[in-house]
């Protein structure tokens, strides 16, 4: 599917992009992969970083903004197929400058529509977060409009253009930059002894780099417009995960941050009208009179009870301390 084709990925020097980046090259043989990002530092990084592992050739670095549309243009020429990782996502960030968040999660979000739209890319597919469900904070109210912007580009398209507009929603991702990972490794490195965490009730899905870029994969692949994409994963307590770290460390309960949840939630109960369940994933498709569910449905899937909801909290699978620590090892 992807062979001989042109890939773009706004945002393409974060944790996602790297990952991508590794994945699409194990996988496919693209024609040509570009990273558009605005940051010339993490390029350089980038490239020196992979210039021994892949096929750097066919890899380009575009510096561009996605609040400047016509910058969008002129890198989506040619291009095939848009993953759209590029976002503010830092909670307290956006708190404290809200409308910096607002240009770029949602003004960026209509702007790759549009360039998408008339600069004819086939499909687009727009990374989301758990923290765009019953949004508590500013982030994830500015998500929960870009993926409702994406959902609905699949009308705005109209009869004029083909492209295909779907959304993949997980939550932290076990190791990537900014997560409680990294942060407890660092501590632990120097000799640290007491890892923070804000409530020992809080409970966590479990997704790593390599799951989130396959569920990319399966969207590129199948969707034909308005999906959002959920893997089904285990879920974890994050005071296990403190002590699959470290076993003997002391845990600072310091007590639940403003714009946090205790648990990640996937599908809404609201939603579960046209989620359907498949071996790995759920789909939650659009509820809008342009989406035929009886055509769009992929095959396989099963609807989901009414009132159903993904929740970390009351999951069905869970993680002991021993399964966090083995997986820990590949992070």
């Amino acid at each position: 599917m992807l062979n001989d084709k042109v890939i773009l990925i706004t945002g393409g020097t974060g944790s996602f992009g790297k990952k991508f980046l590794e994945m699409i090259f194990q996988k496919y043989n693209p024609k040509k992969v570009i990273i558009y990002s605005r940051d010339e530092y993490k390029q350089s990084v980038m490239q020196a970083e992979y210039k021994d592992k892949i096929d750097m050739s066919k890899v380009r670095f575009f510096i561009g903004d996605v609040r400047d549309k016509d910058r969008l243009y002129r890198a989506f020429d040619g291009v095939d197929y848009v993953i759209h990782a590029a976002a503010m996502k830092q909670v307290p960030t956006c708190e404290y400058n809200p409308f910096e968040a607002i240009k770029t999660n949602i003004h960026g979000a209509q702007n790759i529509i549009d360039a998408a739209l008339d600069r004819g890319v086939k499909k687009v597919v727009a990374l989301s977060t758990d923290k765009a469900v019953n949004p508590i904070n500013l982030y994830g109210g500015t998500k929960l409009v870009s993926d409702k912007l994406f959902i609905a580009a699949n009308a705005y398209r109209g009869n004029n253009y083909n492209t295909i507009f779907s959304v993949v929603r997980y939550g932290n991702v076990a190791g990537s930059r900014g997560s409680v990972i990294p942060i407890w490794k660092n501590i632990i490195d120097q000799g640290g002894t007491t890892l923070g965490v804000t409530d020992m009730r809080m409970t966590r899905f479990w997704i790593t780099l390599e799951e989130g870029v396959e569920l990319v994969f399966k969207a590129l692949q199948e969707s034909k417009g308005g999906e959002t994409y959920i893997s089904k994963i285990p879920s974890f307590h994050i005071g296990d995960l403190a002590k699959a770290m470290l076993p003997d460390c002391t845990i600072d309960e310091f007590g639940i941050r403003e714009g946090e949840k205790l648990h990640e939630v996937m599908v809404t109960k609201d939603d579960s009208w046209t989620t359907y369940e498949y071996d790995k994933h759920y789909i939650i498709y659009p509820h809008m009179n342009w989406c035929n569910l009886s055509e769009n449905v992929q095959p396989g899937g099963k609807l989901v009870e009414p009132g159903f909801e993904y929740n970390s909290g009351t999951n069905k699978e869970w993680l002991s301390v021993e399964q966090l620590r083995e997986a820990l090892k590949n992070i």
